[in-house]
């Protein structure tokens, strides 16, 4: 983290050379005043004074760092959540030069994207984590339809797709000390209107756009606030203990039940399986080809022909 935020002071002519080397023997910490003044700075095309205008939540944005250009969004949350920021800042960049989904893939966030992270300062219990990431998926889904996008699915456990193809990541981390969590960044990308080409080969055939699906271009700042508004509901109801209303919307939009997948858990514990549902913690629920269920907390699922 140290290294990324020297980079981020760097990139901005925060820093010369000579303080570069003297910051071995400082406390970073000491430099998240000059990180949230560089986040009030202006930026090219995401505006947090559009956002603001609109916004209409009680707390989920009502602070915005807004930077043109970060390794990740999330190493910046982590960062500040360490340094007296309100509960629900959101931090977000303009492009990413060193984004990482789950399991340390590297997740490819050129200009024309929504790349932001959320900061949570609040008690979870660790074995709800998952659905938090399931309460962010449904929050942005409800988001893409509110813009038009007519049938958003959720692929477990943090894949948003549309027409069977990945427009969106989520990656939740917890920040913990003595086994209690603190805090929680929420890391959301959506592919919102860059060029294919700015993203490799391999992966261009399984990712879209939200220009490519709504045949126009949506104005970045209007999706982060309609986002932000339908994340603050969805997130209320978690803090309400209200996890079957967010699992009901959430298998309403299941992208992963009723298929047949290849399920890549971690140790190397790899089977196929046909999904049956999702359990109140937010555990895929595989029946294997013996027929025995087994519970899916963390790993991947491939879906196969």
């Amino acid at each position: 983290m140290k290294e990324e935020i020297i980079k981020l002071l760097k990139l901005e002519g925060k820093l010369s050379d000579e303080t570069i080397e003297e910051i071995n023997t400082i406390d970073i910490s000491d430099f998240s005043n000059l990180v949230k003044e560089i986040g009030k700075e202006k930026t090219n095309y995401i505006k947090a004074e559009e956002i603001s205008k609109e916004l209409n939540t009680e707390y989920i944005g009502k602070e915005l760092y807004v930077f043109k250009e970060v390794s990740s969004t999330n190493t910046v949350a982590k960062f500040l959540s360490n340094n007296n920021v309100e509960n629900g800042s959101v931090v977000i960049s303009e492009k990413q030069t060193d984004a990482r989904g789950r399991s340390g893939k590297s997740w490819e966030s050129p200009l024309g994207g929504v790349w932001l992270s959320i900061i949570l300062n609040q008690d979870v219990d660790h074995s709800r984590l998952p659905l938090i990431t399931l309460s962010t998926g449904v929050a942005v889904a409800k988001a893409l339809e509110r813009i038009g996008i007519k049938n958003p699915e959720i692929k477990w456990p943090n894949d948003i797709m549309i027409n069977d193809k990945k427009v969106c990541g989520i990656l939740t981390e917890a920040i913990a000390k003595f086994n209690t969590i603190e805090n929680v960044i929420i890391g959301v990308g959506i592919d919102a209107s860059f060029d294919m080409n700015e993203i490799p080969e391999d992966l261009q055939d399984g990712t879209t756009t939200l220009e490519k699906e709504l045949g126009r271009k949506e104005n970045e700042n209007t999706l982060i606030t309609i986002f932000l508004e339908e994340f603050e509901k969805i997130i209320n109801l978690f803090n309400e203990q209200e996890f079957e209303k967010i699992l009901k919307e959430w298998r309403k939009r299941s992208y992963t039940i009723g298929k047949i997948v290849e399920v890549r858990a971690p140790f190397n514990k790899y089977y196929d399986g046909y999904v049956v549902g999702i359990g109140k913690e937010g555990a895929l629920i595989v029946e294997k080809i013996d027929g025995s269920l087994e519970k899916v907390i963390s790993g991947e699922c491939i879906i196969k022909n």
